[in-house]
């Protein structure tokens, strides 16, 4: 198991990069963990933003709309009630809720080698020798990417988010720059080509080359 490998001024090596089939060839029954690792990544990413009033915070209503009898309408205590408009909202968000999930170490690292294994499967997966940028030039990082064939969306995997790196890749919409242990499914998923360094290639099977 080899993916094309690059050097680092983006012509093409010798000799493929070997993939540890225990993390790049898992096979995937079905994608019901990568779904529940993708569901878990977006929820603990959601802020919880939206807060409602209940009849009890809306302004107003004090004085009883009409008197209790005699009127022939229906009886109502406050304006604020909940089915009148401008009342307060029943069972609405308050802005306490907790939306966050989780996932054991385990289950998530194998749902991130499932995700690895369908990314190789698609032949998204590029290594690259070396990834370097002296002076934080996005042009750099962008000629490389073009030489190498990515020109969608990328996730690019090095072992240190140097400053560098970060601002090169900060000014390109289509590119994430992720360390090598802290890949999730949800950046693995999204990107239409996974561009590894060497080093960050083997970080990456020594992270998850041992677990079951």
């Amino acid at each position: 198991m080899a993916v094309p490998t690059y050097t680092a001024s983006g012509t093409k090596a010798a000799t493929p990069a070997k993939l540890d089939p225990k993390v790049f060839g898992v096979e995937v029954a079905n994608h019901q963990l990568v779904k529940q690792a993708y569901e878990t990544y977006l929820a603990n990413g959601r802020e919880n933003l939206a807060v409602v009033k209940t009849r009890g915070l809306v302004s107003g209503g004090g004085k009883k709309p009409w008197k209790q009898k005699g009127t022939g309408r229906a009886r109502f205590g406050s304006s604020r009630n909940p089915i009148w408009r401008g009342g307060g909202i029943v069972f609405g968000p308050t802005g306490l809720e907790n939306y966050s999930k989780k996932l054991p170490v385990a289950s998530k690292r194998l749902a991130i080698r499932q995700a690895l294994s369908l990314a190789n499967e698609s032949n998204k997966l590029v290594v690259v020798e070396k990834i370097a940028s002296k002076e934080g030039k996005t042009a750099e990082l962008a000629g490389l990417l073009t030489k190498v064939g990515v020109t969608r969306t990328a996730l690019v995997v090095v072992t240190d988010k140097t400053p560098e790196l970060v601002r090169a890749s900060a000014n390109l919409g289509t590119v994430k720059l992720a360390a090598a242990t802290y890949m999730n499914v949800y950046d693995i998923m999204n990107a239409d080509s996974i561009v590894l360094t060497s080093d960050a290639l083997k970080a990456v099977e020594a992270w998850l080359g041992g677990t079951k």
